[in-house]
């Protein structure tokens, strides 16, 4: 099995199933290593004989190794072959990938429901991911076994009552995929008392929809001699090819080198396709037809009752059933259930490019190890995929565009290129200027990631987390990728928990108000009156690091502010009405800040210009707690910090007429004759 899986499997049989719940909880406590194994249930010795470890890990670093592009399609059909390799007998049974590891310090369980495959090797794309956060297990039902959809049901529902026992403040995810999204919801039904959280990959809750139905008569009277044929050719309805094919390419390969990659997995896997007729014999294909059938019609009839945290997964481009609109429908009809869309995938979405469960997980704020998500405890970092995919196809471009340059000051007051004159270790306090749109955000959060290995916590307005667009989520929006790389909301508590975990943290005091200003108003500071993060700071001896970004004026000119839209009939009364309604950050004693109007600015942009950073001189605040509570202190501090910020932009204003390698046409040419890798140089400090 090793050899298939690229893993090792430890096979729990369902006679054994209500002696798991304690071999579980020594597995949490001290993580068992579990050695490679050959698919078959281990004997009550070989279990003894598993290795316990003690170091369990309590935190995941930045760049951790998700797995994703190391397993592909083929896998899964080698994976699958293995378990029907000697006549897959027995009854349902759970299995845990040994790719999944050891998960993180009191991680909750993950149980993943397959497809009408039912191999349960459906999530092999995501074991290495999912295990770092999730003890993963998996169904699975063989080729063999005719036990009815409600005998399914009672299987899944022991399992979990057995963990809930032990551990009832801990939720349980459920990942079903297709005829497992009817499992979970049918599971969820029974037991609406129990903390689930339900992961559904286009559920099959739509079957009587589905675009096959008028075909599924025939099917039963087919010739053996055709069941290959039948089953070649839904192979090529169930999964989109381009999103399979595109798994495991680089996407920073040359465009000719990726067209081939994607045709040699294309070829590669038609002699994989043959192996469908042992997955899934005849009569077996069959009895699964009737399975699915009573599966959604179960479901369906119990939805009511269903009160789990729900997330539904649904393809765009999904052959086998109407999943967007199923989406929708159990969007309107579940009391807690949001949706996010594939546009470009297929029905076997959790085999295809495009989607990383752990990434859809963490942006949709579904991760928690309690039952209520904290957005500061629970929060996991980028791993290796999220940073390459996030600083590469999402704002690979602007990066290019705007060849942000760093500099930071030393102890000493001298300035260098880079980061090394901000602190290693936290807790430390970014505070600074908000440029146009937040343009400058990617980069600073990049380049904090690559070198220093830190995640910058950004505290975000709090309308961004709201959830007003999840109706027609797609799957990766720009906020999700700021709830990635560490965004919180605007809030005191937020702030006190996060330097209390000795984070790096990025303050915008001015808010939306800088970052949506008026013409005119570019690198003006709109700071509150009073300081809000000095006393804070001191409390917890964090360092205070003043900085300045520039370069909004030379990447677009803004056309059209707030005070031009609310001349436009019309246009501005639903401004109005939508900053009526939107979230306050602070009151009318703050200043002008407090205007925090929401709009989204018209710009006409130029040709780029290059943004720049100078992080100032570190204020340490350590042990001088007693001397910042006084008022007059602590503001007189506010105000020299204020200062800096200011000094840094104009330091940068003066400087950057200096670079030679200001405007994009001479960065090119300096690329083109040097290395697209070679950072351009800029002005000396």
């Amino acid at each position: 099995m090793a050899s298939c899986l690229g893993v090792g499997v430890s096979m729990f049989g369902g006679s054994v199933q209500r002696n798991r719940a304690s071999l579980v909880r020594e597995r949490e406590r001290s993580c068992s290593s579990i050695g490679k194994g050959n698919g078959r249930v281990k004997s009550k010795g070989e279990e003894k004989k598993i290795k316990l470890r003690n170091d369990v890990p309590e935190k995941l670093e930045p760049f951790w190794d998700d797995g994703y592009g190391t397993m592909t399609l083929k896998d899964y059909f080698a994976a699958a072959k293995e378990f029907t390799r000697h006549r897959d007998g027995g009854p349902p049974r759970w299995f845990c990938p040994v790719a999944s590891g050891c998960p993180l310090k009191g991680s909750p369980i993950l149980l993943f429901l397959p497809g009408a495959d039912g191999t349960g090797c459906g999530l092999i794309m995501h074991h290495q991911a999912l295990g770092k956060a999730f003890e993963v297990r998996c169904l699975h039902i063989p080729v063999q076994d005719r036990t009815p959809f409600e005998g399914l049901v009672k299987l899944v529902e022991e399992t979990i009552r057995s963990e809930h026992a032990p551990s009832p403040n801990k939720p349980i995810y459920l990942v079903g995929d297709s005829f497992g999204g009817c499992l979970a919801l049918a599971v969820a039904s029974r037991n609406p008392v129990i903390d689930l959280v339900l992961i559904l990959s286009n559920p099959a809750t739509s079957f009587g929809r589905s675009q096959l139905q008028p075909l599924l008569p025939l099917l039963g009277a087919m010739p053996d001699a055709l069941h290959e044929t039948v089953l070649y050719l839904l192979s090529f309805v169930v999964g989109e090819p381009l999103k399979i094919a595109t798994v495991n390419v680089d996407r920073k390969l040359p465009p000719m080198q990726q067209l081939e990659k994607m045709s040699l997995n294309l070829t590669s896997l038609l002699p994989y396709l043959s192996d469908l007729v042992s997955i899934i014999p005849k009569d077996t294909f069959l009895w699964k037809l009737k399975l699915l059938e009573s599966a959604a019609a179960y479901a369906n009839s119990r939805l009511h009752a269903v009160k789990a945290e729900v997330l539904v997964l649904a393809s765009g481009k999904d052959n086998m059933v109407p999943s967007r609109d199923e989406a929708q429908r159990l969007r309107r009809l579940l009391p807690n259930c949001r949706a996010r869309y594939f546009n470009e995938n297929g029905h076997a979405l959790l085999l295809e490019d495009g989607i990383g469960l752990m990434t859809v997980i963490k942006c949709t704020n579904k991760y928690r190890r309690s039952r209520k998500h904290d957005i500061v405890s629970d929060y996991l970092p980028p791993s290796v995929g999220e940073y390459n995919y996030a600083f590469t196809q999402v704002t690979g471009l602007f990066h290019f565009l705007a060849g942000s340059t760093m500099f930071s000051t030393l102890g000493d007051g001298t300035i260098v290129r880079g980061l090394s004159g901000v602190p290693n270790e936290g807790p430390v306090l970014l505070v600074g200027y908000h440029n146009l749109l937040g343009i400058e955000l990617a980069p600073l959060v990049e380049r904090f990631i690559r070198e220093k290995h830190v995640v910058v916590r950004g505290i975000a307005h709090p309308e961004l987390f709201m959830g007003k667009l999840d109706s027609e989520s797609p799957e990766t929006s720009m906020v999700d990728w700021m709830k990635v790389f560490g965004a919180v909301p605007v809030t005191a508590n937020n702030l006190y928990k996060l330097l209390s975990e000795k984070a790096h943290v990025l303050l915008y005091p001015g808010g939306a108000r800088e970052a949506l200003h008026y013409k005119g108003e570019e690198y003006k500071l709109f700071w509150p009156n009073q300081q809000e993060f000095v006393r804070m700071a001191a409390r917890f001896g964090a360092t205070i690091v003043p900085f300045g970004a520039v370069g909004e004026d030379d990447m677009a000119q803004l056309v059209l502010d707030y005070n031009d839209f609310m001349k436009i009939p019309v246009l501005n009364d639903s401004l109005r009405e939508v900053n009526e309604n939107s979230a306050k950050v602070r009151d009318v004693g703050s200043g002008e800040v407090a205007s925090q109007v929401l709009f989204v600015p018209l710009l006409f942009p130029k040709i780029p210009g290059r943004l720049y950073y100078l992080f100032g001189k570190p204020i340490i605040t350590k042990g001088r707690e007693e001397f910042l509570k006084d008022k007059k202190n602590a503001n007189d501090l506010y105000n020299h910090v204020k200062s800096e910020v200011e000094l840094s932009l104009a330091y940068l204003i003066k400087k950057r007429k200096e670079d030679p390698y200001r405007s994009l046409i001479d960065r090119t040419v300096y690329r083109a004759i040097y290395s697209s890798q070679h950072e351009v140089p800029t002005f000396d400090p």
